[in-house]
This record gives structure tokens, sequence and C-alpha cells, in this order.
């Protein structure tokens, strides 16, 4: 969007926008942009914060009143707390370690694929509740995520949903869908509100059978030498705050 913006500015019409990398938007210096300190795909902070979503929204928008530009500012508010929020995350699924099993893949497979029906309830609760969700972009259902993502611990790269993704993509795209699918289920929980990123990524990458799976195939794929697949799995599957996990 940064690099669009020039072509939009050089046809008379001012632009501005929010910044989630700002090394990129420091590169690229679109003509307005605003960083905000919040996790990939939330750029307005976290869900249902509708003053906090808004004190965003018009710090970017006062960028319209600079004339010229490039101008990069800092929102300097983190997403608030909420009021009584524990600073644990809990959620009522048995988040056991994996059994023994022929092989460490095999086991961990076998307790993504438990870990995630055991969720399954709270996911339904909180569809029920909201209407909505956020999973399915990958295309493929919630039961079926784990044994896809596992299929990638294999040399041969597995069928994709839609022919036009590519391999590295659709996996992407899955495991998305299935931080989605925690995050909503968590959510769900009674007195659970919706926790900040940086608590649901702490917790989803710190406490779940998921974040090993993932973790697990980052290092395999990281290997790989189909230099796509290398960095799906160095870049795209682990946030940087949380690569440190790969050592522990």
């Amino acid at each position: 969007m940064g690099g669009l913006a020039h072509f939009i500015e050089e046809e008379g019409i001012p632009t501005t926008q929010v910044s989630l990398i700002r090394l990129h938007t420091e590169i690229i210096k679109p003509p307005r942009a605003l960083w905000v300190p919040f996790e990939l795909g939330r750029p307005l902070g976290i869900p249902n914060d509708a003053g906090f979503q808004k004190r965003v929204l018009m710090a970017v928008l006062e960028l319209l009143d600079i004339p010229e530009g490039p101008v990069l500012e800092d929102f300097m508010e983190d997403v608030p707390a909420a009021e009584g929020r524990a600073a644990a995350l809990a959620c009522p699924v048995d988040f056991s370690r994996p059994e023994a099993g022929p092989t460490e893949t095999d086991k961990l497979c076998r307790a993504l694929q438990r870990e995630i029906r055991s969720m399954q309830p709270w996911y339904e609760r909180s569809l029920k509740d909201s209407g909505r969700t956020t999973v399915g972009i990958s295309g493929i259902d919630p039961e079926n995520l784990a044994d896809f993502i596992c299929t990638f611990f294999d040399d041969e790269a597995p069928a994709t949903p839609h022919p036009d993704i590519s391999p590295g993509y659709a996996l992407n795209l899955a495991i998305d869908d299935l931080k989605a699918y925690y995050a909503e289920g968590l959510t769900s929980q009674p007195g659970q509100s919706s926790p900040s990123s940086k608590a649901f990524s702490n917790w989803f990458w710190g406490e779940t059978i998921a974040s090993k799976v993932i973790l697990k195939l980052a290092q395999k794929l990281g290997k790989s030498e189909n230099s796509i697949m290398q960095i799906v799995g160095k870049v795209l599957l682990v946030p940087v705050d949380q690569r440190h996990r790969h050592k522990s």
C-alpha cells in the first residue's frame, strides 16, 4: 500500500496509512504513515474496543493535515489491558504433553488432533455467541487442519485446497486459521475477555501443542532444498518475538 500511495498522490489525492512493520515503511517512504506497535493482522489494536480503535483512526487521519511527506509518526499507546483481566491466560482444555508414539513427529501430530478436538466446544460456543468467525481463509475445516499441516513433515508437499494456491501459501493460511480457532475458543470461556495480542501470542506459543508442531515444522522447512519452502519455514510461520522458543 505504501508504494501505491505514491501513484495516488501523483494524481492529486492525499493519502495516509497504518504501518505495522516500521522497517518496511522506512524503506518505501509513503507520503504519510502512522506506525502502530500492534500484532500483524490487528492494525487498530484489540477487537471490541471502539474507543481505542477510534484513537488510532483519528491519529492516522490527522496526518492528512501535513501537506507534504514522507512523514512517519509513531502511535505511542500500546493496546490497553482490560480491567480485571488476569495476568496469565487460562483455558479449560487439557493441553497435556504428548504420549509416547512411533516418532516424535507422529506423537506431536496426534496430540495436535486431540487438542483441536478439545477446543472445538469452545470454538463452537464463540461462533454461536458472536455469529461470525475469522476461521476459514485456508478453505480447510478445523478438524482437518492438523492432518494438512502435518503432511508438510513429509518430503513432498501435499495437494492444496485450491489449485491456484501454492503449498507454502496454503500452509501459511492453515496456520493462520489454526491460531484464529484457538483465539476464538479461548475467549469464549466464562469470564475471559479478549486478551491482548501479546498475551494471546505468549499463551499460544508457550502453552499449546499446536505451537510445538509449528515450531518443529518451521525448523524442518527452514532447511528445505526448496527455496520457497525455506522462506516459509524461516520467515512466515513463527513471529519474530516467538522465535526464541526454537531453543526451548
